[in-house]
């Protein structure tokens, strides 16, 4: 089924190339269907990329998806054109009294600061608690993911001796937990922090459920056992060729950034990348779309589902997590 997108976004080419449906607000207007309604808190720098690979990885199941884009109000963004953000994105303000059957918050380049030090950590921590009474689930990713942890459950994060960067090999636990199912034993998936959330931190916390660790990424996803909040330390949407834009970046700045691991070719950085975390991607949201957001969420946001009903939904997910 199609991603419902604002007319114009520069997105929209490269997914129909890529013959992925997207349907505009005129023709999504005549379909009798109740979509989804996704927002996104992209935080990220090059903020045209992130929409293009966020897009593409919601794109792989039946469901309609209607994407709103947010923005942060209290940060001036210096890598998208004003234009670009003043048409498609909205501000918290102008989005606060809607209601979401998902969201998606993305990681940000601020990971050597601590989080207070971050200019928009107070209209960020008041979006986190907002998530908890107008979002049914929230996926959050890399910093995005540690900025909640440490806003929700006070998980402090430490620093990595050198960047970890690269693609990296993780193993499923928890394998009834229908957020991992169809996953393989063993699947890959990119990371470029210079941060983490300890290992026994998380294990620690009793509100959350590790479902992926790396021996040498550590914990990659987890969430809390309702389901309303999934952490992913990787990055999972990101293309084939983002990694070696961002070691080129840095290559050229003069930083000593290690090469990415697993991820070139012989490791020469010459040769295309190789993609080998796909799949598990495509599989990751689109189990997180079906079976967190679509089973769980009311038909009509504002009307009270009925409670039973709901409870019994929370229950049966409470039950395999446990």
């Amino acid at each position: 089924m199609p991603i419902k997108i604002q007319q114009g976004l520069p997105a929209r080419e490269q997914l129909e190339e890529e013959n992925i449906f997207v349907l505009d607000e005129d023709r999504a207007l005549h379909q009798d269907i109740r979509p989804l309604s996704i927002c996104i808190l992209n935080l990220m720098p090059l903020k045209e990329d992130t929409e293009l690979q966020l897009l593409r990885s919601l794109s792989n199941t039946p469901l309609q998806i209607d994407v709103t884009f947010m923005r942060v109000s209290t940060h001036k963004a210096t890598n998208t054109s004003p234009k670009h953000l003043d048409y498609f994105y909205s501000t918290f303000e102008e989005l606060k009294d809607n209601y979401y059957d998902g969201m998606i918050i993305t990681g940000a380049p601020v990971e050597k600061m601590e989080f207070e030090e971050v200019d928009y950590w107070n209209e960020l921590c008041e979006i986190f608690e907002w998530t908890k009474s107008h979002v049914t689930s929230t996926f959050h990713i890399c910093w995005g993911a540690q900025a909640a942890c440490y806003y929700h459950f006070g998980l402090e994060k430490v620093y990595l001796p050198q960047k970890l960067f690269g693609i990296y090999r993780h193993k499923v636990l928890n394998r009834k937990v229908p957020l991992i199912r169809g996953f393989d034993d063993y699947f890959y998936i990119p990371h470029s922090r210079w941060t983490a959330v300890p290992v026994q931190k998380i294990y620690d916390c009793k509100d959350l459920v590790v479902l992926a660790e790396s021996y040498e990424a550590g914990v990659m996803l987890c969430m809390t056992k309702d389901g309303k909040q999934i952490f992913s330390f990787g990055h999972a949407e990101y293309d084939r060729m983002t990694l070696d834009q961002e070691y080129k970046r840095d290559i050229n700045k003069g930083m000593s950034v290690p090469l990415p691991k697993n991820y070139y070719p012989d490791d020469d950085p010459t040769n295309q990348p190789k993609l080998t975390w796909r799949a598990h991607c495509n599989n990751l949201y689109s189990n997180w779309l079906n079976y967190y957001v679509y089973q769980n969420t009311p038909y009509m946001w504002g009307q009270m589902l009925d409670k039973e009903k709901l409870k019994n939904a929370q229950n049966m997910l409470t039950d395999k997590v446990e």
